[in-house]
């Protein structure tokens, strides 16, 4: 038996296909997380079982690499069940030479302090997450699950972009992702688009953020593109 992370394999590649092409010195960056909120197995919440930059072109095999066998990932020496795994990523790409100077300043901080348990690994990738190269997207979090709310929540998404606008909807196990491409709003909503959606009801978070990933594990929910 193994953890099962690819639960749709063509809605992966399909996500896959449609997050930009990446440009010199970018990577996309996952995270495997157990989560208490998907199982009451789990003590502490968002426990960081692997984490991982990508090319574009190799992610789908690095995503497969984590079905490894049940029992192998843990929390105290306890198997984590698989109905408490969630996979996000960044859709947008990071940059890993911010990330290198950054990482180099934040290493220097911990020899500074003496602080020598420092995993200088978990630093890095640290850095790289925060190390956003382009805001091809941003990101809206609505927190909210109704019949009907998916074709309500796209038409006042539209409303205030323009409907040439490029819009991705993210259906997750607790709500919906919209990614907006900034690029492609019209010159009439340009400077009010972003706080008349960012004050629409159930809008949790904004910004740049992690993504359950579509197609792969979310708590026992598979995330899909509308």
């Amino acid at each position: 038996m193994y953890y099962k992370i690819i639960q749709d394999e063509a809605m992966l590649r399909s996500f896959i296909d449609w997050l930009p092409d990446l440009e010199e010195g970018e990577a996309y960056y996952v995270s495997l997380l157990a989560r208490n909120k998907y199982s009451d197995v789990i003590k502490s919440d968002k426990q960081q079982l692997k984490r991982f930059t990508s090319k574009k072109g190799d992610l789908y095999y690095k995503i497969l690499q984590l079905e490894c066998p049940l029992g192998a990932y843990t929390q105290k020496g306890n198997p984590i069940p698989q109905e408490a795994l969630a996979l996000y990523i960044t859709p947008n790409p990071r940059s890993l030479y911010d990330a290198m100077f950054t990482g180099l300043t934040a290493l220097a901080k911990c020899i500074q302090h003496q602080q020598r348990d420092t995993n200088p690994h978990q630093e890095i990738m640290s850095e790289i997450q925060k190390s956003k190269s382009r805001s091809c997207f941003i990101d809206f979090d609505f927190d909210y699950k109704a019949e009907g709310f998916a074709t309500q929540l796209q038409s006042q998404i539209y409303e205030y972009t323009g409907p040439a606008a490029k819009v991705q909807f993210i259906e997750t196990r607790g709500g919906f992702h919209v990614l907006i491409d900034p690029s492609t709003i019209e010159e009439q909503f340009s400077k009010s688009w972003f706080n008349n959606i960012r004050q629409l009801p159930h809008v949790d978070q904004t910004g740049d953020l992690l993504i359950p990933t579509p197609g792969c594990t979310q708590g026992g929910f598979v995330p899909f593109m509308l």
